[in-house]
């Protein structure tokens, strides 16, 4: 394991740990996209990077397709298990063990993922390359899943609850 793979990795297992320890936490439901587009740019810097270093063709593309519509379908799975509702008019959040075990079996599962992939020519490393913007997709559809259902019990929120990212 190279030394960038090594740090790929932690960042991302420190990332999936800040994200859980949030996500057990009663927070307002907010609309602020501020975490989101932070993790996607560091993201999508780690991604071209791979990409540029190891001039992956066609396979690696399809491969990383099928692995942010994984990350997708774990996201919105997971969003199903995170309870909502208002206090003082403002919609809470908050997961519980099963949303928290959802996240460390969709990093499994994209670990797994990567390691089928990872014997095919060219596409050693992938899943390391890739895990933050993995994370970031699961976490934009859960969240996208509960900001619906949170409107859905204030109508209200869809004008006016920006505020902290969640």
């Amino acid at each position: 394991m190279s030394s960038q793979t090594a740090l790929e990795l932690v960042v991302g297992v420190a990332v999936l740990a800040l994200l859980i320890y949030r996500q057990l936490s009663s927070r307002p439901v907010r609309t602020n996209p501020r975490l989101l587009v932070i993790l996607v740019v560091i993201g999508l810097f780690e991604t071209v990077g791979y990409f540029n270093k190891v001039h992956a063709g066609t396979a690696a593309v399809i491969a990383l397709v099928g692995s942010l519509v994984l990350a997708a379908a774990f996201g919105a799975v997971r969003a199903v298990t995170v309870k909502i509702w208002l206090q003082d008019g403002q919609p809470w959040s908050k997961g519980n063990l099963l949303t928290a075990g959802l996240w460390i079996l969709a990093l499994a599962a994209h670990l797994g993922y990567d390691y089928l992939i990872g014997h095919h020519k060219g596409l050693s490393g992938l899943g390391d390359a890739t895990i933050l913007l993995y994370l970031v997709v699961s976490l934009a559809v859960q969240r996208l899943i509960v900001v619906a259902r949170a409107q859905r019990l204030a109508p209200e929120m869809a004008t006016a609850g920006t505020g902290p990212a969640r």
